[in-house]
């Protein structure tokens, strides 16, 4: 395509995109947390990251396609989304090993709640009155959660919480990065020096693998890249804001899948509180998208 034919959206084709992504994604956590009970999550990590950058690897010195590795102006940022999101990925698989599913998914979600914060500090970005109740409604859900009763995990939420807050660092340095970098080059950089960080504490919680957990272990991380790939898909042919609302499909996965393979079912306080820290997600989102700030900015990548 000549670079001077304006791109062109094709909302369902983004919209099925974004639905195959998540849906992965729920995939590649239920495979870390079957594995988590065998394996150290920062030796999932390694191997998720390692599996994942094999397809690279193969394009870009058996195709030739050299282009991916180009860093276009920002090479410290590129390390450091790269280093952070490989700590990001650890904890997330030791939020879902130490909760259920659904659960450690709800949890998940506050990280949008934390991005109008963190754009305050780093993208000198305005906050209204609106977003900010929808931020305090939306903690208030993750209060509910919480089960003042005590009958919580409070280790798998500590896990969760700390890995949402991670994920909306993430969110703004993607948000930076795509501005200048490539998605592919981005997510290459990522698996591959992802694989090196994660490789640091690997001989301290190696476990030999069984031969039942080879093809976990390859699940976790196809799943991962091919969701990395739909997503940045889904976000080249659709508008942020739809793409990022077919995110919240990711509890209907987690829930599924937590059911099906643990017999987990999340308590009313998990269903109550997610609701109102998804909604109040939706009513920042909707704001985002009146204001311009997220539709101007396609994220071509999540972790």
């Amino acid at each position: 395509m000549n670079e001077k034919t304006p791109h062109k959206d094709h909302p369902l084709f983004g919209m099925a995109c974004a639905i195959g992504a998540f849906f992965m994604f729920a995939i590649m956590q239920t495979f870390a947390k079957i594995l988590s009970e065998t394996h150290h999550v920062a030796e999932i990590a390694f191997y998720r990251n390692a599996i994942a950058a094999l397809p690279f690897l193969f394009i870009i010195f058996a195709l030739k396609k050299r282009h991916i590795t180009k860093i276009n102006s920002r090479p410290k940022t590129v390390v450091a989304r790269a280093i952070i999101g490989t700590i990001s990925l650890i904890v997330t698989f030791a939020a879902y090993a130490h909760l259920p599913m659904a659960d450690a998914t709800a949890f998940l979600f506050t990280s949008s709640l934390m991005i109008p914060i963190l754009g305050i500090f780093f993208l000198s970005e305005k906050v209204g009155l609106y977003r900010w109740g929808a931020i305090i409604i939306g903690f208030i859900g993750v209060l509910i959660m919480l089960k003042p009763s005590g009958d919580v995990h409070y280790i798998g939420v500590m896990f969760a919480l700390g890995a949402a807050c991670l994920h909306a660092i993430l969110h703004i340095i993607l948000r930076s990065l795509g501005k200048t970098e490539k998605p592919e080059t981005v997510t290459f950089y990522f698996v591959t020096i992802g694989a090196l960080t994660a490789a640091i504490p690997f001989p301290f919680f190696y476990t030999p693998v069984s031969m039942e957990n080879i093809p976990l272990l390859i699940g976790v991380g196809l799943s991962g890249v091919i969701a990395q790939f739909l997503v940045s898909t889904a976000y080249k042919n659709a508008e942020a804001t739809i793409v990022t609302v077919f995110n919240y499909s990711g509890i209907i996965w987690a829930t599924l899948f937590g059911w099906m393979i643990w017999n987990d079912w999340p308590a009313l306080t998990i269903w109550i509180g997610g609701t109102i820290v998804i909604a109040s997600n939706l009513f920042i989102l909707w704001r985002e998208s009146r204001k311009g700030l997220v539709t101007g900015d396609r994220i071509r990548a999540k972790f």
